[in-house]
């Protein structure tokens, strides 16, 4: 197996620290697109961006009525919060990944008229979809301290690493499926698919001692992992560190992977879409 010389390694790392100082030097624009992006969406409504959380609000009571009779939940209070706050997040992890697929496909234009390094794209998306969790987030979080009344002060004592993770999560994993859906099409009807059976495999209605012998099927499942940090830390206000620093060095080591495999595609990406 060859190794790379220490020159090649030195080249590589210029280029993702040039890719990270290029995407800092951009900051105000991909925030000021993504911000009006949000405000374009709810222009001329009455309630505006509350309609992100009202929408989650009521899929909670919904399904926490449906589910909490189905599984004949002793401690309603207690599920509620569970099923709002893990349907909140799986939300933001799921829209995320579902609207990378053909991101640089919507941004075409953009891409063949103009010298931007893709990463504006991938950063445009990604505050976009920060900012529509954190609406979500905040409403979802005040209406459930109703029924646990600790939940904003565990978001600040213990909840930041785990929320730190979901945001880094957010940025590098959608950012490889980009480039896959760039490459390969299937993954537009793929990624769907495969979203609408990892959230019924993930325990989000239910709790994970429901799957029985099939537990070990959360164990492994990714999204799942990122989840399950926040949702442990904001309703038991305790910080699970072991976890939180692998998912964390995981989150580097993606970052890294990502950032690196975009240097490589920028010059085909034009010629893929």
């Amino acid at each position: 197996m060859i190794q790379p010389s220490p020159h090649s390694r030195q080249i590589l790392r210029a280029t993702l620290f040039s890719t990270l100082k290029e995407a800092w030097r951009m900051r105000r624009a991909w925030w000021f697109t993504a911000t009006a992006r949000t405000q374009a969406r709810f222009a001329r409504t009455f309630f505006g961006s509350f309609w992100l959380g009202l929408s989650n609000l009521l899929s909670i009571a919904v399904l926490a009525l449906v589910y909490g009779t189905v599984f004949n939940v002793q401690d309603f209070s207690t599920y509620v919060v569970y099923l709002g706050i893990g349907l909140v997040v799986w939300n933001g992890i799921s829209s995320s990944i579902a609207s990378s697929p053909n991101l640089f496909e919507h941004n075409h234009a953009q891409v063949h008229n103009t010298n931007l390094n893709p990463i504006f794209y991938v950063l445009e998306e990604w505050a976009f979809q920060v900012q529509t969790f954190l609406q979500s987030f905040v409403l979802v979080l005040l209406a459930l301290s109703y029924f646990q009344h600790n939940l904003l002060l565990n978001l600040l004592v213990c909840a930041w690493l785990p929320l730190l993770n979901l945001f880094l999560f957010l940025l590098w994993a959608p950012m490889i499926v980009c480039l896959l859906g760039a490459r390969y099409r299937d993954f537009y009807q793929l990624v769907p698919i495969v979203l609408q059976l990892v959230f019924l495999l993930s325990p989000i209605l239910y709790r994970k001692d429901n799957l029985g012998s099939m537990a070990w099927t959360a164990n492994l499942n990714p999204l799942y992992r990122v989840l399950s940090p926040l949702r442990h830390s904001l309703m038991t206000g305790e910080l699970q560190w072991p976890i939180c620093l692998l998912l964390l060095m995981i989150n580097g080591v993606g970052i890294c992977v990502a950032l690196r495999w975009l240097n490589r595609e920028r010059p085909n990406i034009p010629f893929l879409i």
